[in-house]
């Protein structure tokens, strides 16, 4: 390929992928809101409107965007001023790198070259990822800390101890989808996971990993700090936690960066324990379903089948989230560590020794 051309596609698939994420994030902001109402039984947001047009309340992340631009941008006596506005960008910078490796359909073809559908296919994606998105604590720790208060400082603290427990057995509850797929490479976890359990039950990590499934999931809320794991911000105790001195523009990084993690979560989640994008029981000729039963599928329709399984499963995930944060209530301080360190990192210690076991005996043919 001419240098020209690998550049284009390079920025195709950057700016694709970005524009997915963003997108999505201004609709989570809507649907936040109209999810959280529907399980209070109310209406929600169904005021801003564009000629005379509310549309469910859709313009109103438009709404919030216009008013964060023109709001007053001010800075707290006392704070660090180089820190202060250095950690929205460190809570919002790591977030958007980790899409970098998630791969969003399979290889095409295009001009006779194979072209990836995914940003950088790193032979150590999940290391990669998990080096990156364990940065995002320092913006929350310098937001704590930079702005003089105590309240910030205690939410900054308090992210601190949660991250380092979660990240262990967050890191922990994969190591057995790497024992069975035998690679940290997501394309080829992904790849992977298009086979047959029994000839029947597409192979997808949460069938090999159900254990590591809820592991990584609970983890997964822990690390984007969201209910009932929302302890940085707990606003019944610290008023807003870490952001508390923060408006404006500013806030508003933080709370991207906090959708952003829960759309490049869901992706994660779906690359390692959902087959990414594959679809069930179809190949790359068409369907095979168990049985011996089968048909051709033209290959456009093969390859918009997966991209857009893989889109409908993260956006279900999505929607997980904020399912679970408005059903469940926060929890405290001190259940939120036991449960890291006392059940989570044994049993994903468990999980590790059970799927080398499994994997032994049937290496072994037992």
């Amino acid at each position: 390929m001419s240098p020209l051309f690998d550049l284009a596609v390079a920025v195709a698939r950057i700016a694709v992928f970005i524009s997915f994420c963003l997108g999505l994030v201004v609709i989570l902001t809507w649907v936040e809101r109209k999810g959280a109402a529907y399980i209070q039984d109310r209406r929600g947001p169904n005021r801003a409107r564009i000629l005379g047009l509310t549309l469910g309340g859709i313009f109103h992340p438009l709404a919030d965007a216009i008013k964060f631009l023109f709001k007053e941008d001010f800075i707290p006596d006392g704070a660090h001023r180089l820190f202060y506005q250095m950690a929205p960008m460190f809570a919002l910078a790591p977030a958007i790198m980790t899409m970098a490796v998630i791969p969003f359909g399979p290889p095409v073809t295009i001009a006779g070259h194979q072209i990836p559908l995914q940003i950088a296919d790193l032979n150590v994606g999940i290391l990669y990822l998990f080096a990156i998105s364990g940065m995002t604590v320092y913006g929350v720790v310098l937001a704590g800390w930079a702005s003089n208060s105590k309240y910030p400082l205690l939410g900054g603290l308090r992210s601190s101890a949660q991250m380092l427990s979660y990240e262990v057995s967050m890191g922990l509850s994969v190591v057995g989808i790497l024992m069975v797929f035998q690679s940290v490479q997501l394309s080829e976890i992904a790849r992977g996971q298009g086979e047959l359990l029994f000839g029947i039950l597409p192979k997808w990590g949460v069938f090999v990993q159900p254990l590591g499934f809820i592991l990584f999931l609970t983890a997964l809320y822990a690390e984007a700090n969201r209910t009932p794991f929302d302890l940085p911000e707990g606003e019944s105790e610290l008023v807003a936690g870490y952001h508390t001195e923060y408006g404006s523009f500013k806030f508003s990084m933080f709370m991207m960066a906090e959708y952003i993690h829960m759309v490049v979560g869901s992706a994660v989640l779906v690359t390692l324990f959902f087959g990414g994008w594959q679809f069930p029981y179809l190949a790359d000729a068409g369907f095979a379903f168990p049985g011996g039963v089968s048909f051709a599928v033209p290959a456009w329709a093969v390859l918009s089948l997966r991209i857009g399984s893989f889109v409908v499963k993260t956006v279900f995930f999505c929607w997980v989230y904020v399912w679970v944060r408005w059903t469940i209530p926060r929890f405290r301080y001190d259940q939120v560590m036991r449960l890291g360190w006392k059940v989570m990192l044994p049993l994903a210690l468990i999980n590790i020794f059970v799927t080398g076991l499994v994997l032994l005996l049937i290496d072994k043919g037992i």
